[in-house]
């Protein structure tokens, strides 16, 4: 496990190299966010932004949405994959925002986590960039990377990856960091090329250590 010191310069370093921090989905309101999230599950950003546009142009307030069928609702989404069942959840969500909460997206953790298709990633996404809290999104590149360096050990499943870097990862800095954590695992460290030698964190990562150390060997 990673010293307090090393974290916080591993915040720092990120924070160097990606200074603006956000969602790279498209969204003017809470609800657009929760459902470009449930389309963005095995989905890359970039499709579903180009899918919300034309379904937020479509249905421009929650209660429009919740007015369409399932149906109408995947024949827009079916582009990101597992159209049928992301319909079926974005429409049931959305008349439940509607029927029970005024249209409007719970701010309350727990309370997000009883919506169709919300799970802990999603509640921490619109927690975190939504209502301003303390958020640890917990997706693939958060996994992959927490692993890599050292700041979890061989963990893999996103609720126990969470628990962990709540434990070490200041509350302020939760939801930028995992921000950050997407940047970089797109641009350097990346799931099948990580590019170890050029990468800022290398110095305090386990893996970024060991490949300078294969590297000073080979030389």
């Amino acid at each position: 496990m990673k010293k307090k010191q090393e974290v916080l310069e591993i915040i720092e370093r990120l924070k160097q190299a990606y200074p603006l921090a956000a969602c790279t989905l498209d969204y003017a309101s809470a609800w657009q966010l929760l459902v470009s999230v449930r389309l963005a599950a095995q989905c890359t950003d970039a499709r579903v932004n180009i899918v919300t546009e034309d379904l937020f142009a479509i249905y421009p307030s929650v209660q429009a949405l919740a007015k369409a069928e399932p149906d109408e609702i995947e024949a827009i989404v079916k582009p990101c994959g597992l159209g049928h069942s992301k319909a079926r959840d974005i429409s049931l969500t959305a008349r439940k925002l509607v029927e029970e909460f005024g249209g409007k997206v719970p701010d309350d953790f727990d309370t997000l986590l009883t919506l169709p298709g919300v799970g802990r990633k999603s509640a921490n996404l619109i927690m975190g960039d939504v209502f301003g809290k303390p958020a640890i999104v917990t997706d693939t590149h958060c996994i992959r990377l927490s692993n890599r360096m050292g700041l979890v050990q061989d963990l893999k499943d996103p609720k126990k990856v969470e628990m962990a870097l709540w434990k070490i990862i200041p509350p302020a800095e939760s939801n930028d960091f995992c921000h950050r954590l997407v940047l970089h695992g797109r641009a350097v460290c990346t799931a099948r090329s990580p590019r170890c030698a050029e990468c800022t964190l290398n110095t305090l990562c386990d893996m970024g250590r060991e490949t300078l150390k294969n590297n000073a060997k080979e030389q």
